[in-house]
């Protein structure tokens, strides 16, 4: 499995270049040119809309960062600093099952947010992970397509966000829900290079990768030449 590290705090992507590197990547990892890989970021604030997203759901007036509409499953959240998103681009084995690969990704934000000593859990009928209480409140989200047998977008990690963002939207179209982050859980600050260590780990051992490669965006744009 190879890990690509897109781009973090100042390197932050814009949303767009980093779909446009999925699909670049998705499209050679179809073809059997690459194994799977792993693209891990920040991005800069943007609101993505998925394929479910409702009217009610946008946000009113000027929400402070562009809303683009994705081609992913489920309805509309937020990406910016202070969050890990990861986009894993991976051949699926036959016959492909997307709901064990979603409950992966969410067994895997699980492990993760228990190395910090943060309990979790999931919600039936709702993917993605969260912390129960009143309200529940939602710390990591999944949306995924499927294309050729392989994976693309992914799951997001809330570590020390700014939380307002979310509330702008109805994200993930659920109402009665608040959403959280690490920071906020545990009372200290926990960044997303804390985090990213962990994903890599956790991630590699529920997929069975043998070994971690380890590209950033450059390295990978020299491979793709």
């Amino acid at each position: 499995m190879t890990v690509v590290h897109a781009g973090f705090g100042t390197a932050a992507v814009d949303y767009e270049a980093g779909w446009d590197l999925q699909r670049r990547t998705h499209a050679r990892r179809a073809d059997d040119e690459i194994g799977d890989t792993v693209l891990l970021l920040e991005h800069t604030p943007v609101y993505t809309a998925g394929k479910r997203t409702e009217p009610l759901d946008r946000p009113l007036g000027d929400p402070g960062a562009p809303v683009v509409e994705v081609d992913r499953g489920g309805k509309i959240t937020w990406h910016g600093p202070g969050q890990l998103t990861g986009y894993p681009i991976l051949r699926l084995p036959d016959p492909v099952d997307v709901v064990a690969y979603v409950r992966l990704l969410e067994r895997m934000m699980m492990d993760v947010c228990a190395e910090f000593g943060l309990a979790t859990t999931t919600v039936e009928g709702r993917s993605g992970l969260w912390v129960r209480g009143v309200p529940d409140r939602k710390i990591g989200s999944i949306g995924i397509r499927v294309s050729r047998g392989v994976t693309m977008h992914g799951f997001m990690l809330n570590c020390e966000n700014d939380l307002s963002w979310f509330d702008r939207i109805v994200a993930c179209g659920i109402r009665d829900v608040g959403s959280t982050s690490l920071s906020a859980e545990l009372g200290r600050p926990v960044t997303v290079a804390e985090v990213v260590p962990l994903v890599e780990r956790h991630l590699g051992a529920l997929l069975g990768a043998d070994e971690v490669l380890h590209r950033t965006t450059a390295q990978l744009a020299i491979q793709n030449a």
